[in-house]
């Protein structure tokens, strides 16, 4: 038996696979046995719908999806951007079709999946990538109830909108993908993000009981639980340049192997053992919020 570090994580990432969850290790996806060619064959000629692709996690897998054949729909409220980023993937070989929807009207939302439906017939893989955070004690919060009613609105609502537009369509053709770009505050529940981390925390709730009645329709749910990633949303936080972080293509990696594996949980190992051990004490976790910057 293997007892090193490396031997160690390779063995939970087996087991933890063989139970529809995925391991993160603080350098990205361990579950590189996947192959080179993995995402090629799950991804191409398939249609995938990215929101928030105009920058950040959904641009930098936007882009990887397309090079492996599939037909991205990007979306985001910024036209420009989601110009050059088509312009950006057809340069390289790829197929992309922008969509500009403001994710926060769901009268927009409605509007965009009749028009994907309209054009593309179906969606097989919707990563739900458009999202918000607010770092923000409660009592900073106590004249700002915007401060929780923005995160749902992006993160939770939006994403339930949109998934339900396409769902039917996913379970008539007994096949499809909804990839949820959570985070691993859904787990570790930090403190000054309770807005944000509760508006994660209800799209993984949601998920895992719709994920219920679908289960003998080939529709497969999975929760990203996405550690720190280098993204423009944490820029403000001086406190997170000093932090270990993924990068965006690092990041991009982590939804493209979701894509392939099609796990229900894709989880950084730090993450699970700090909820594992607050389950048996429930005050470490305390501790640990109380004592964070």
């Amino acid at each position: 038996m293997d007892l090193s570090a490396r031997g160690i994580a390779k063995s939970v990432v087996k087991r933890a696979n063989s139970f529809g969850a995925t391991p993160i290790s603080s350098r990205g996806v361990l579950n590189r046995a996947l192959g080179p060619g993995a995402l090629k064959k799950a991804a191409g000629g398939k249609v995938v719908l990215v929101t928030g692709a105009s920058t950040g996690i959904g641009r930098a897998a936007a882009v990887k999806l397309a090079a492996a054949g599939a037909q991205v729909l990007v979306v985001a409220r910024s036209e420009d951007l989601l110009t050059e980023l088509v312009h950006e993937i057809t340069r390289e070989g790829g197929t992309a079709f922008a969509y500009r929807c403001d994710m926060t009207d769901l009268e927009q939302i409605d509007a965009l999946v009749s028009k994907v439906l309209d054009r593309h017939g179906h969606v097989d893989v919707l990563v739900n990538n458009a999202g918000m955070s607010i770092r923000r004690k409660v009592r900073h919060s106590v004249d700002r109830f915007h401060d929780f009613e923005r995160p749902m609105h992006l993160n939770y609502f939006a994403a339930v909108r949109l998934t339900m537009g396409l769902l039917p369509t996913m379970v008539e053709r007994e096949n499809g993908h909804v990839i949820n770009i959570s985070s691993w505050a859904a787990m570790l529940h930090p403190a000054r993000f309770s807005g944000y981390t509760a508006s994660k925390a209800a799209l993984e709730a949601w998920s895992d009981c719709v994920q219920g009645e679908v289960l003998d329709d080939g529709v497969v749910f999975t929760n990203v639980r996405m550690p720190l990633v280098r993204t423009p949303m944490i820029t403000p936080t001086k406190l997170y340049s000093r932090m270990p972080a993924l990068s965006m293509d690092q990041a991009a990696d982590v939804v493209c192997d979701a894509v392939v594996s099609r796990s229900r949980r894709v989880t950084p190992l730090v993450a699970a053992w700090a909820a594992f051990a607050e389950s048996v004490s429930p005050g470490f976790g305390d501790y640990l919020r109380k004592n964070a910057i």
